[in-house]
């Protein structure tokens, strides 16, 4: 029979025995040495993510213009169309996505629905309601909507022709 010999655990110093009442360091001591095997992992899983990044590189790296020529329109079951400017990360950090919409008068908008981000509502054209927190108010062209990380809302057109805005979202989850 095969007898498997285990070190004993080092004893904590004195100014730590508190949590412990004297006893010695507890088993995950052992695990975390064992730890050490996933850096290779972590590593290799770093390297996939910046491999991936250069795969769609980041539209936000340099300054540029977006052409709205070369922006494919997407027409949502709804009929209101979209169109996708960018999804990008600044250099200082935060993520930042932008897009059209352009809803047809009647419409029916996105149901209430949370962000997991800000967003600046930019009205082109028509009239348009922003129900938030209980409220609801208008916006014309030229007006700006900020829409809080977290706030229960929707925006529908409330005019007799079709409403466009653009939309910028900031910062934390953009796809959310």
């Amino acid at each position: 029979m095969k007898t498997t010999v285990i070190a004993p655990t080092p004893q904590i110093p004195s100014r730590f025995h508190a949590p412990f009442a004297g006893s010695r360091v507890p088993s995950f001591s052992r695990r975390l040495r064992k730890g050490w095997e996933f850096i290779p992992l972590i590593a290799a899983l770093a390297c996939a993510a910046t491999c991936a990044q250069s795969a769609h590189p980041n539209p936000l790296a340099t300054a540029r213009v977006f052409h709205f020529s070369q922006m494919t329109p997407h027409t949502a079951a709804n009929g209101a169309v979209g169109r996708n400017f960018f999804d990008g990360t600044l250099v200082t950090g935060e993520v930042v996505a932008a897009h059209e919409t352009m809803q047809p008068a009647g419409t029916k908008p996105n149901p209430p629905h949370r962000i997991h981000h800000s967003e600046l509502i930019v009205v082109q054209q028509g009239t348009v309601e922003f129900d938030h927190d209980g409220k609801a108010e208008r916006a014309g062209p030229g007006s700006i909507i900020y829409v809080a990380y977290g706030t229960l809302h929707t925006v529908r057109n409330i005019g007799s022709g079709p409403a466009k805005y653009a939309v910028i979202q900031i910062g934390g989850d953009t796809n959310k």
